[in-house]
């Protein structure tokens, strides 16, 4: 139900959907998932107590995410604004998101993205931590809960993915493609806004 609910990696992988595609999305979404294991990870060393306790470290994290997600919907919005208005080739998408290295942008766009929400590092360490046997072996449990948790992420935003794309295909013409890409922009840019005001 926390995974279900909308937040900055949400709000990325709908924008990527919309405007780049499914292959994008996927790669968005792995990138995610592989931020998570990350986060993860650094959870279990502590290193969310450490941002727990030092708000000065906490900000900077933050806002450097803030900034990096922003950064993203602008330059989406841009490349939109660069999108002619004709319907000479109306079912065609944009060369960019046809390419390898723009599927790759999206899979890194993911993993900052994620790396990045120093809130998902303490809600990591205080959520998971209440399923912790201490009394049983450590890594065992770590891993099934890496696992688990990375299984749930990826489903959802999956899901968020393909909603995304079907309505993408269903406005097909040059103006309503402009106006996609306007949408996936604001979406990124929704994102660094819920990040920066979430606390």
């Amino acid at each position: 139900m926390l995974t279900l609910i909308p937040g900055p990696s949400v709000l990325l992988v709908i924008g990527q959907s919309l405007t780049r595609g499914k292959r994008a999305a996927v790669m968005c979404i792995m990138g995610d998932v592989i931020g998570s294991i990350v986060l993860m990870g650094l959870s279990f060393a502590g290193v969310g107590a450490i941002l727990a306790a030092s708000a000065t470290l906490f900000q900077i994290v933050k806002w450097t995410g803030v900034i990096y997600l922003a950064w993203l919907g602008y330059r989406q919005i841009a490349e939109a604004r660069q999108t002619p208005t004709t319907d000479t080739d109306a079912t065609t998408k944009p060369a960019e998101a046809n390419q390898p290295h723009s599927a790759w942008r999206s899979f890194w766009a993911g993993t900052i993205t994620a790396i990045l929400n120093p809130k998902a590092i303490i809600f990591y360490m205080a959520l998971l931590a209440q399923f912790i046997n201490p009394q049983a072996g450590l890594a065992a449990q770590l891993v099934i809960l890496t696992l688990t948790s990375s299984l749930v992420v990826m489903v959802l935003l999956t899901g968020y993915a393909l909603l995304a794309a079907r309505a993408g295909q269903i406005f097909q013409s040059r103006q309503a493609q402009k106006r996609i890409g306007y949408a996936g922009g604001t979406f990124m840019i929704g994102g660094s806004v819920l990040m920066a005001t979430t606390r």
